[in-house]
């Protein structure tokens, strides 16, 4: 079990990787292609439109066919469509190749969470999310300078080679990882759509996915203008921001990686509790940091926080209904996106009218607050958080 956690690992790595390896590039293309700054940022937004677009029919589909193929399939076809990246010859074919790593990426993902709970043991459930969530913690600390550090000799390179790496992995995915054949009661399939009939109609699940939604609208407000903050509060440069942002990075590794350990030891509920409100707290009082260094302290305290929290939430929605992990997966991933669309948007708003970050640490705060008591009300931290992630019947 260790290889496949290694692997799912090595997976999210390369998609994290690839969602973040456009950004340093980005004035590259912008002059290459000869396209505007607010027209640039397309070649960023088709990648997330493709997963955000796609997710919610790759989960109900991946539920009723071998999860392996699905995992295969997904990943071989980010690995092609990353490397052609490497090959746009203007703007447009950009778009086009990064909405195809999107539609990749959006049924590739969501089977390293859903197949977890299925080939892991029930008591090293919460270990193996927390591997697999590291791998994304890394990619966000590493992905820009990794792109930075490849594109030194040409800007191709970044996308060949996560292109190159990815495929291997699909060759591992295909010696290592077992069939994993879709649970199908008297042999009938159900329709696509209506495997989410089973999430809208449960108080649980849908107060549960609304947490989510408000502790990712406020995480993502925070983060889509602490660069900017910095600048203008601290003068900092593109490189001195940007290493800010891996020692985020690192935080977020370092608390995935505790995060069984914690949530074992806490309980998930005083898991949850405790850190929703400490980081809630944070999240308030950083715009109001006297130097970079204070910065760098809480910004790394919160991310470790919140990623030992980001994998029990995995677990817990997971644990609704083990019988279409796939679709709970694809759902996560686009409430996600969506919080992330929101969470850009307001934060600009907040910054704009109130001419400064103290408005976007508030609304932030405000909405982990928000999702904590959302998983509270849900009871998903009740009964549910002890099974999270494990072969019981579906709890909806």
């Amino acid at each position: 079990m260790s290889r496949i956690t290694a692997l799912f690992f090595m997976i999210m790595f390369m998609i994290g990787t690839d969602t973040f390896l456009i950004s340093p590039l980005l004035p590259t293309l912008q002059t290459m292609f000869g396209v505007p700054t607010e027209t640039a940022g397309w070649m960023m937004g088709a990648y997330t439109l493709g997963s955000a677009a796609f997710a919610l029919i790759a989960g109900p589909l991946s539920d009723g066919w071998d999860r392996k193929k699905v995992l295969l399939s997904g990943l071989a076809c980010f690995a092609i469509s990353t490397f052609l990246c490497g090959f746009a010859v203007d703007f447009w074919t950009m778009c086009l190749f990064r909405f195809l790593a999107g539609v990749s990426a959006a049924f590739t993902a969501p089977q390293v969470w859903a197949s977890i709970p299925a080939l892991v043991p029930p008591d090293k459930i919460g270990k193996a999310l927390g591997v697999a969530y590291a791998g994304l913690a890394v990619s966000q600390a590493l992905g820009v300078p990794i792109g930075s550090f490849l594109a030194a000799s040409h800007w191709s390179v970044p996308f060949w080679t996560i292109g190159a790496y990815s495929l291997a992995l699909a060759a591992a995915v295909f010696f290592a990882v077992p069939g994993m054949k879709p649970r199908v009661r008297q042999g009938v399939k159900p329709p696509v759509f209506t495997r989410y009939i089973p999430l809208l109609t449960s108080g649980k699940a849908r107060g549960t996915f609304l947490a989510y939604f408000f502790v990712h609208l406020g995480s993502s407000a925070a983060f889509a203008f602490l660069g900017k903050w910095m600048a203008d509060r601290f003068s900092l440069s593109v490189d001195e921001t940007g290493y800010v942002i891996v020692f985020l990075g690192l935080g977020n590794f370092l608390g995935s990686l505790c995060s069984p350990y914690v949530t074992k030891a806490l309980s998930p509920f005083r898991t949850m509790a405790a850190g929703m409100l400490i980081v809630a707290a944070a999240y308030a009082a950083l715009p109001h940091a006297s130097s970079v260094n204070v910065v760098k302290a809480v910004a790394f305290f919160i991310f470790a926080i919140l990623g030992i929290l980001f994998p029990l939430m995995v677990g817990l929605m997971n644990g609704l209904n083990p019988t279409i992990r796939g679709t709970i997966s694809s759902l996560a991933t686009s409430t996600m996106n969506a919080a992330t669309t929101f969470g850009a948007w307001t934060a600009g708003a907040l910054y704009a009218a109130f001419h400064g970050y103290s408005a976007v640490g508030l609304f932030t705060g405000l909405c982990v607050a928000c999702s904590l008591l959302a998983f509270i009300s849900s009871g998903v931290l009740s009964k549910q958080a002890e099974k999270a992630g494990s072969e019981a019947e579906p709890a909806l």
